[in-house]
Order: C-alpha cells, then structure tokens, then sequence
C-alpha cells in the first residue's frame, strides 16, 4: 500500500497511462490486421492507401512509447514488403 500522497498519484497515473496504452495497442494491431486482410483479398489500390495510414499510426505509437522502436520499424518493413509482393503479383 502506498504510503505517500505522491506514491497514491503515481498509482493513478499509472493506471491511466496503463489504460491508454492498451487502447493505442489495441487500435494498432487492429489496423495492421485490416491492411492485411485487404492484402489477402488482392485489393492492391486500396492496401496501398491504407499503408501510409498504418505507417504513421506506427510512428506515433512510438512516439507515445507504446511499442519500441525497432518492433515499429519492422512492422512497417513487412506491412510495405508484402504491399509491394501483392502489387507485383
């Protein structure tokens, strides 16, 4: 138990920030899921208008801290990988 009023306000905050955190986690992997579905169903024009949505939802995630950077760095290297495959193909 905390045993400080600041230690209390951390406690909150930290809630807060966990709370947010799992949001912004929660919305990033649901828009690299949409990009992939739209890649399995060969919709090329519409993939390629969602990457750079999804590429800039990556980088404020880590921006906010929500991901590391290299794990956004190879999001967004596998997510234009297989944008340009499918575009190929």
């Amino acid at each position: 138990m905390a045993h400080s009023r600041s230690a209390e306000k951390r406690i909150r905050q930290n809630e807060n920030h966990r709370l947010r955190n799992r949001a912004d986690r929660s919305r990033l992997r649901s828009d690299i899921k949409r990009l992939r579905k739209v890649l399995a169903d060969k919709e090329v024009e519409k993939a390629r208008q969602l990457l750079p949505r999804t590429s800039s939802l990556i980088d404020r995630m880590i921006k906010k801290g929500v991901i590391r950077e290299n794990t956004g760095s190879r999001y967004k290297s596998r997510l234009a990988k297989l944008v340009v495959a499918t575009s190929a193909s």
